[in-house]
């Protein structure tokens, strides 16, 4: 079971939840699809997107559960990166913590499951 991660704000995962689906949040909408992170990348997406922003939440899912709708597409220098092109339902969620930022300003991930 390969895990993919999402880093967003705390408001968009509540608003997910309530509703049962996330949609996509920023550049999601932008793109047409859900930007997920293996746990490669997820640290340096943190670092990338996401210096010095609060209240953010690391969501843990199951690569394989997303079946089809999940492509993995080159990104950052020809790394494939899963994108999700439909919305995830809050029920294939494994996991959501919330994130603290490091001593560098850049949310402190911790170690990751592949």
């Amino acid at each position: 079971m390969p895990s993919i991660y999402k880093i967003l704000p705390r408001e968009d995962w509540d608003a997910a939840q309530a509703a049962g689906a996330f949609a996509g949040a920023g550049v999601d909408l932008t793109d047409g699809f859900i930007h997920f992170s293996t746990a490669e990348t997820a640290q340096d997406t943190a670092r990338l997107h996401f210096p010095g922003r609060a209240n953010l939440v690391l969501l843990r899912i199951d690569s394989e559960a997303l079946g089809a709708a999940l492509k993995w597409e080159p990104s950052r220098g020809g790394t494939l990166f899963p994108h999700l092109y439909g919305q995830l339902d809050c029920k294939l969620v494994l996991d959501a913590r919330a994130l603290a930022l490091g001593d560098d300003g850049v949310p402190a991930l911790g170690a990751l499951a592949p």
